[in-house]
Parts: structure tokens; sequence; C-alpha cells
């Protein structure tokens, strides 16, 4: 098991905990304005590949406006769950119709199923779609579009004010998913800038 990054101060984790989600503002660009893309999280490994894509979204396209939520009690996006948020307060965090990239360690029909209740239909889910095989741990998350190459793919995507600007940032991940393709099976380990990858700070 590699040492996780423990992302989070106390004071955030148990806010987290006792809220069971959270917008996690070092790693937000909406500045509390309505935002151009939500991505959230739930789990270790989605987690740090969410944070990776925001620091390369916002690197090559330092305009656009996204808020990063993470999430620890699933119950909580429910609505029929007791615990659940109301609508409103399910809006709040991620809009009425904004696209939400929703990165999850678990299948995508759960996330699909919870937000079909909710007002925002405009979710993309990246969980596990069953492409297991014996290889890298960031190779599994490739091969299920959990990485944050994948991600910032979706991004660019979903968000149509950055198609024309966000172009060469598609063929760059695209470029360098063949980089790691070929990487693995040449050395048989993840490539060095995923392995060494730390966050920077984006302000």
């Amino acid at each position: 098991k590699h040492p996780r990054p423990q992302w989070f101060t106390d004071t955030e984790a148990s806010n987290l905990v006792e809220k069971g989600l959270g917008i996690i503002d070092w790693a937000s660009t909406d500045q509390g304005v309505e935002p151009d893309l939500v991505i959230a999280s739930a789990g270790s490994e989605p987690t740090l590949e969410s944070l990776a894509a925001i620091s390369i979204l916002h690197k090559s396209l330092p305009d656009l406006k996204i808020r990063f939520i993470n999430v620890v009690d699933l119950l909580k996006l429910k609505k029929d769950d007791p615990r659940g948020l109301s609508d409103a307060e399910f809006d709040m965090y991620f809009t009425k119709n904004k696209p939400v990239i929703f990165a999850y360690h678990g299948y995508d029909d759960l996330i699909k199923d919870i937000f079909f209740d909710r007002h925002n239909h405009n979710v993309h889910v990246h969980g596990y779609r069953e492409e297991g095989d014996i290889t890298t741990p960031f190779d599994m998350r490739v091969r299920n579009e959990l990485d944050r190459f994948h991600l910032v793919k979706e991004a660019i995507l979903d968000v149509s004010s950055i198609a024309e600007k966000g172009a060469h940032l598609d063929q760059q991940m695209d470029d360098i998913l063949q980089k790691h393709h070929d990487f693995i099976r040449e050395e048989g380990t993840d490539l060095p800038e995923v392995e060494q990858w730390q966050w920077e700070p984006l302000r």
C-alpha cells in the first residue's frame, strides 16, 4: 500500500465527517459564485485524481470556474434518506444545471440514481466499470476512466464555453494517455509524473 496523502486539515476533516460532504475552498476556483463546473469525489483515489485534474485544468484554463466537493457520506445525497439534503441544500452544493463530474470508488449506477431524484441531471459519473486485470494502480484507474486525464477530457467535453480553448488540452491528454500506455508496458510501473505528482496551490 502506498502512503495516502492527507489532504484535509483536522478542522476540514471533522467538518466533512459532521456534514457528510463539503466544498473544498483551496481546490475550488469559483470564489463563491456559480461555477462553470462541479467536480465531486468520494473515496481516496477518486479524490487524488480529481485534485490532479483540477490542477491540470487550472493551469491550462485559468478562467474556468471550478467548484470541488468532497463527499464522505453518500446517504447525505439521497433524497429519500432521513439524513439526506433538502433539494435547496443539494442545489446549493451541486447547482441546478451545471455539469457535475463525479469521481467515485464504486459503480456508476448508485450516483446516477441519486441525481435522478434531484434537479441537476447533468452528471457524468466516473466509477468502476469492472475493467480488472493485473496491472499498475494508476492503470486500473485509466481503464475505468477514473484517472486525472480522462477527468480533464470529460470537463472539456461538458463545458461548452471551453470547447475551443480546450481542444489543445484534450489532445495533450490523449498524448499522455498514449505515453502512459506505452510506458507501463515497457517499464511495468506508472509514469514518474503520476507517481511523484504533488498538489500545488491554485493561487
